[in-house]
């Protein structure tokens, strides 16, 4: 389903993933504990914030300022970048935030809506 983004050229992402991968990253940080997979809009297709994790793995655009907070929380240590901005990739963050939404995902269940819609299903159990 990767596909349904558009591709990177040369390693270069468009506006609409950046933005894209913004929604992602907002949605992961309004993730609540035992929730789902949050998922984002892309042309009226819902698709898994790690879809768009991964889809930007291999972008080398470096990344706004105002976006890096979100990425940096959830790490364990300081981040501390090559330059004397501390800048970040696209790719850089897309790998941290991937692993970051593994964690969560194994620490709360497999995050799928189905897991969320059956909170909500009528048990059929019959006690006798």
């Amino acid at each position: 389903m990767t596909n349904l983004l558009p591709a990177l050229h040369e390693g270069h992402a468009s506006i609409i993933l950046h933005n894209l991968f913004r929604d992602a990253l907002e949605a992961y940080d309004d993730w609540g504990e035992g929730m789902p997979e949050p998922v984002v809009s892309f042309e009226g297709t819902l698709l898994p914030i790690s879809m768009v994790f991964d889809a930007m793995k291999p972008c080398t655009d470096i990344m706004p300022a105002n976006m890096i907070g979100i990425v940096t929380d959830g790490l364990s240590k300081p981040w501390s970048g090559d330059g004397p901005l501390d800048e970040m990739t696209f790719s850089t963050a897309a790998r941290v935030m991937s692993v970051l939404t593994r964690r969560q995902l194994r620490r709360y269940g497999r995050g799928s809506i189905e897991v969320f819609a059956e909170r909500f299903k009528p048990s059929l159990h019959v006690d006798v």
